[in-house]
């Protein structure tokens, strides 16, 4: 069965905030009659996530919930992209940095035209809204380095939230590797090389405490990441 859309969550140790997104999304979904399926995608975790999802479930039909095991951010919005039922994929934080008003808007500036919408804190008309200074800055130097050696053009390759038409996200997350926090660079990498146009679209993002990001040590992962994206490149592993 087709749906119109599926949302992606991927959560690792998320029992705390989960109630709150899904109760969010729930009411959304609700007052805009979306034909939709929502999909949590377990990273590994070691709390009751898991437990969470089930029991939301009674009350949230279109809730779906796949598990992982603990690999990265990477492989879960790839196992729940490969499982995606609907027209249009967006995977978004399960923190809820964004906002639920972000789904209608990508999912209807995705089409032929633009078969992936990606979000973007920076540029005009976009704001962040709590984020540490320092945070701002260790971004804005790894997109730096995203643009010279990966993707160009892109200003914000982290952005956690991204729609993708359904044929173009089979054709990526079917070639996609990368199961770290790197893997965004590597979606947006193959996507320029299989010819997919890539939309920026601005949007309001809400910095949330208790981030499951180390800063330092994932920007070093994630450069690494972006390295491995180069050398799977000239290796052929795309092909």
């Amino acid at each position: 069965m087709t749906l119109a859309l599926s949302l992606i969550l991927p959560a690792y140790n998320e029992q705390a905030r989960l109630p709150y997104t899904l109760s969010e999304i729930q009411a959304y979904v609700c007052h805009e009659r979306l034909d939709c399926e929502v999909i949590v995608v377990d990273n590994g975790s070691t709390d009751a996530t898991s437990a969470v999802v089930h029991q939301t479930m009674n009350v949230f039909p279109q809730l779906r919930l796949l598990r992982t095991d603990h690999r990265g951010k990477g492989r879960a919005v790839r196992t729940g992209m490969l499982s995606a039922r609907g027209e249009v994929a967006i995977f978004g934080d399960a923190d809820l940095s964004w906002s639920v008003e972000d789904i209608a808007r990508f999912m209807a500036a995705v089409g032929a035209a633009s078969p992936i919408v990606i979000g973007s804190r920076e540029g005009t008309g976009a704001r962040r809204v709590g984020e540490p200074a320092y945070r701002h800055i260790m971004g804005r130097v790894f997109n730096r380095v995203v643009q010279s050696l990966a993707v160009r053009g892109v200003e914000d390759s982290q952005c956690g939230f991204k729609a993708f038409r359904r044929d173009a996200a089979a054709a990526i997350f079917s070639k996609q590797r990368i199961d770290g926090f790197g893997f965004d660079v590597e979606v947006l990498f193959l996507a320029r090389r299989l010819g997919y146009r890539i939309r920026v679209m601005p949007l309001r993002w809400e910095h949330k405490e208790n981030s499951r990001v180390a800063p330092l040590r994932d920007t070093l992962g994630m450069l690494s990441d972006v390295l491995k994206v180069r050398l799977n490149a000239a290796r052929g592993v795309y092909d």
